[in-house]
């Protein structure tokens, strides 16, 4: 083992001894040590989601963190080459901010159950339904269907971005769950039209219109949803943490706000990612239990040794899975896989982004 692979085993070492095998980390440490002098010879920046395997998360990124972080770092990086560790709505976002760099996605895999429920043309027929409603549409969502967005938002700042719209009514696409848990929070009920109601609007004469107008007048206070999932976060019930809370009585939960709006209100805390990781080191609890991709877990287990992390069960990202040490080693040695964004998306695109990431 040469010195460069000795020093990052023992570092890795150090902090996953008790999460990660020790062959393991031997083999990931040689991989490690030769994308980081890839990384050196492409001029480029890795950023790694939270949700990243614990090898990878502690080893290779410049930048770790949740989709509101890795924004601002996407948008103000100097290197010549981004590759996103996460998934493909990330990457492109990181594109649609820096649309001279080369953005890479090591794997062509790295989806999303939740960014596929819903597509631009579903947007444009909820605005004919709806004309002058604002469309807040969480980050995660593909280019095109933010580019028929007036503003982005992610789990950590979607209340701010409602907020400041400072509109009765306001339409927020596409996940049911964090949209039902930011109408709670912002005092407005919400509704969810099926698709059959939207798309029955198309075409409409004039009578027509102004019964869309009418029902735009009953809509004060509201939010209009969607009834999109993250297939993560979507698995987690109330009889979970009841059964969690009988044996461990005095155990922390923490929820991601893509859990159901039944979840989060049985829950003690409830955020985004960083939120999180945040709220266990700053806090001291019994017993931590963390409602979201596993690896998560993982990760704030490996930062905080001396916390008990509860183990509910092993929900693991199927898309976010995809992303190996061994193909964003491939990804800087091939060009795999490039993220491209139709420019006329791209700059529509980017106003509803930069307006999100301008909130904070």
């Amino acid at each position: 083992m040469d010195t460069e692979v000795k020093r990052m085993y023992e570092s890795l070492k150090k902090k996953l001894e008790n999460v990660v095998p020790d062959f393991e980390l031997a083999y990931k440490a040689e991989i490690a040590v030769e994308i980081n002098q890839l990384k050196e010879d492409r001029n480029a920046v890795i950023l790694g989601h939270n949700y990243m395997e614990p090898a990878l998360f502690y080893s290779i990124p410049d930048f770790v963190g949740d989709s509101l972080d890795l924004s601002r770092k996407a948008a103000q990086t100097d290197k010549d080459v981004i590759v996103f560790c996460g998934v493909k709505f990330m990457a492109e976002t990181a594109k649609i901010l820096n649309p001279g760099k080369t953005v890479l996605l090591p794997s062509d895999k790295a989806g999303c159950s939740l960014a596929a429920s819903i597509t631009a043309e579903d947007v444009r027929a909820l605005k004919r339904k709806y004309p002058g409603v604002p469309v807040v549409t969480y980050v995660n969502t593909y280019a095109d269907v933010k580019a028929e967005s007036d503003i982005c938002c992610t789990s950590s700042n979607a209340k701010a971005v409602v907020e400041s719209l400072g509109t009765d009514t306001v339409i927020f696409l596409p996940d049911e769950y964090l949209g039902g848990n930011i109408a709670r929070e912002t005092g407005k009920k919400i509704i969810y039209p099926t698709k059959d109601e939207i798309f029955t609007t198309e075409n409409t004469e004039s009578t027509e219109k102004k019964e869309t107008l009418r029902d735009l007048s009953g809509l004060s206070g509201s939010m209009i949803g969607w009834k999109g999932r993250c297939e993560v976060h979507e698995k987690f019930t109330v009889e979970d943490i009841r059964a969690v809370r009988e044996q461990f009585p005095d155990v922390v939960v923490l929820s991601h706000p893509e859990c159901s709006p039944e979840v989060v209100a049985a829950s003690d805390f409830s955020g985004s990612t960083n939120a999180m990781i945040n709220f266990v080191r700053e806090s001291n609890a019994p017993h931590y239990l963390v409602l979201t991709e596993c690896a998560m877990g993982d990760n704030i287990a490996a930062a905080n040794p001396e916390k008990d992390m509860l183990r509910l069960c092993m929900v693991r990202c199927p898309h976010m899975n995809t992303i190996t040490m061994e193909n964003v080693r491939d990804a800087l040695k091939f060009d795999r896989y490039v993220i491209e964004v139709p420019e006329d998306i791209r700059v529509k695109a980017a106003r509803a982004v930069q307006r999100m990431i301008e909130i904070g």
